[in-house]
């Protein structure tokens, strides 16, 4: 089920509010933990029945391990569940990768399985490793299964995040039912779902429309075009998976949960470091802390810590898919990351700091090369093999130099604006198809790398009637625009 559909807005989210708040008023905070499960179940299976046992075999398998891990602390019973855990990944997920690799290397002619990857399953299976590394360090209480399930299958983040530590949320679920209904709380969360809502709806999916059209059509791009399109991409991917993150924090709010945040305007990072703290938070952390710290960290010299970083990145790829061009998106990232962090360890021993102007200036011209690199990074990201990836960026550096593709512009057309050119009478320009275009891509600009991010637009927003007017009328006109939905980027991963 998606939070973008009629089916979720209209009939699921209020039975689930009217549900949950009915039985915690009545002060039954395990059926109300129950409640939530099984509308958990429901929004999960929704796409598809299978996807629901895989999930459900996974829960009942890694808390039988938390059970065994909760009376013996035992490594190997530590390493037997991740590898578990990372086995049924590698099957759904990276089996056929392989398979392609070994074949193409060998010249052997082994089948392929084109099993279908389970949704969110690379999010819960971390999500699960964490819980199991957790408890062998004792960090874990004992855990009834109710809470477990609950802990992994809680539906606003279960697809594509955030990934949730037990940290978080255990605590939260125990003391369902002791504070009041919030209305602040509730009208927050309201505000960050709806800012989410737009970003996927209006922003993401119409500046994907151009993606598409150009990753299709790449033979037919000038160099213009191939531009735009990796622009757009940079802005389509940050708007669909910050407006997904916005919605699960807003719809936690509402039910007075606290998910945490995942995204803290990333593009508006000084270096690839800061860059990392702010965008997919809550990988960053997994990979921190059950990477990176148990391969030593900076504990054992400034090459191991280096080496150390490296791996992370090229994990963090290969997570996000089975395919090279997302390794390469993942090294792209680790070796910027490795010689910023050298950088600014040399930085720190150097006591003349710039005049005033002087660092704003650098700032500036770090933001700017940032994002560049990271838009390109993201080409790697986008496409489906590297091959695709290196032609988009040729035609980008070496294509025709034209004026840009009418079909292209056709893309970033919203039909609510372009009724405005028409009233406007500015239809009737030659160009006026590509004011539009422009429009969409200056404004999705200028909001990522400038503006406030939804946490921050949404306790400005606190009990202003002109708030509460304008965020009704954009979730009028997202709803409105539902007709040509689409799926999350991050559903893929």
């Amino acid at each position: 089920m998606l939070f973008n559909s009629y089916v979720f807005i209209f009939l699921f989210f209020p039975l689930c509010l009217v549900g949950y708040y009915g039985l915690i008023r009545r002060n039954r905070k395990r059926a109300a933990q129950f409640f939530l499960l099984m509308m958990s179940f429901w929004f999960y299976g929704y796409f598809q029945v299978n996807y629901l046992l895989i999930m459900l075999f996974s829960i009942a398998v890694n808390y039988c391990f938390h059970r065994l891990l909760s009376q013996k602390a035992s490594r190997k019973l530590l390493f037997c569940a991740i590898a578990v855990n990372l086995g049924v990944l590698f099957y759904f997920k990276y089996f056929d990768f392989f398979v392609e690799n070994i074949n193409a290397l060998t010249g052997a002619s082994f089948a392929l399985r084109h099993v279908l990857l389970p949704l969110g399953i690379s999010f819960f299976t971390f999500q699960q490793i964490g819980f199991i590394v957790d408890t062998y360090r004792g960090e874990v209480k004992d855990c009834g299964l109710l809470p477990y399930a609950l802990f992994v299958a809680f539906f606003p983040q279960l697809i594509a995040g955030p990934i949730v530590t037990q940290a978080e949320m255990l605590p939260q679920f125990s003391r369902m039912g002791e504070k009041r209904f919030d209305w602040e709380q509730f009208a927050k969360g309201y505000a960050l779902f709806v800012m989410g809502l737009f970003k996927k709806v209006i922003l993401a999916d119409t500046l994907g429309a151009g993606v598409s059209y150009g990753y299709t059509n790449i033979a037919l791009l000038g160099r213009w075009d191939a531009l735009v399109v990796i622009l757009a991409y940079s802005l389509q991917l940050y708007f669909d998976f910050s407006g997904y993150c916005d919605m699960a924090r807003g719809i936690g709010k509402m039910l007075g949960l606290e998910i945490p945040v995942n995204f803290r305007s990333p593009y508006q990072a000084v270096n690839i470091v800061d860059f990392w703290k702010r965008w997919h938070i809550t990988l960053n952390r997994f990979f921190t802390s059950y990477v990176y710290i148990p391969l030593g960290g900076n504990r054992r010299g400034r090459g191991r810590m280096y080496l150390n970083f490296l791996i992370v990145f090229f994990l963090s790829g290969f997570w996000h898919g089975a395919g090279w061009n997302f390794i390469v998106w993942g090294m792209m990232h680790g070796v910027l990351y490795v010689l910023t962090r050298w950088y600014l360890d040399k930085k720190a021993q150097c006591r003349k700091p710039l005049c005033f102007l002087g660092q704003k200036i650098m700032t500036f011209v770090s933001k700017i090369a940032l994002f560049l690199y990271v838009s390109v990074a993201w080409v790697y990201f986008r496409a489906a093999d590297v091959a695709q990836a290196n032609t988009m960026l040729l035609t980008a550096l070496k294509g025709n130099v034209g004026k840009l593709s009418f079909e292209l512009a056709e893309c970033f057309q919203l039909d609510e604006l372009w009724y405005i050119l028409k009233v406007c009478r500015l239809d009737r320009f030659a160009y006026s198809r590509y004011l539009l275009m422009f429009f969409m891509l200056t404004a999705g600009f200028l909001l990522a790398v400038s503006g406030p991010n939804a946490e921050q637009s949404a306790d400005r927003m606190k009990g202003k009637a002109v708030s509460a007017v304008a965020l009704g009328a954009v979730f009028v006109w997202c709803v409105l625009s539902f007709s040509r939905v689409s799926v999350f980027l991050y559903f893929n991963f």
